[in-house]
């Protein structure tokens, strides 16, 4: 028969409260990391929806799968003008409401990275994608950190 301990509980000290300077260190670094995933989710989205319509970074129309473009009647073209138009309104809806519309992106990129997985030799672009979507989801977190702090 083995022996069993009681513990018998005993108030336990608080912790002393954090000074305003040992917060100030915290903040401090979650309010930058805010605002540069603010601005890289905000500019990003809206350039490359803006070269979907010119085309001075890349023929973006080489990323679509055939599966989509067949899906899409094969209007992939089209279709592309369509995806720029919808990374511009998510690029502003990052700036305007990131606590929302990081989560929008993030769910975009993890579309887009479905799709190049379905073209063969574009595996590291969708890996990059991937990166860009957790930091859209670090973005929406930082949001509700920074979000709660200005109330």
């Amino acid at each position: 028969m083995s022996q069993r301990t009681i513990s018998v509980n005993r108030p336990v000290a608080a912790a002393p409260a954090p000074t305003r300077a040992q917060v100030a260190v915290v903040e401090q670094p979650v309010r930058q990391a805010f605002w540069i995933l603010r601005f890289g989710f905000t500019v990003a989205p809206i350039l490359a929806g803006l070269d979907k319509f010119f085309h001075l970074l890349v023929n973006w129309d080489q990323y679509l799968s055939p599966t989509v473009n067949n899906l899409v009647g094969g209007n992939g073209h089209a279709f592309m003008l369509v995806v720029g138009v919808i990374e511009i309104i998510a690029g502003i809806g990052v700036a305007l409401r990131p606590r929302i519309f990081a989560y929008v992106v993030a769910a975009w990129l993890l579309g887009i990275i479905v799709n190049l997985l379905l073209v063969p030799g574009y595996y590291d672009i969708a890996l990059r994608d991937l990166g860009l979507a957790l930091g859209a989801i670090a973005l929406g977190r930082l949001s509700q950190a920074v979000e709660y702090k200005n109330r």
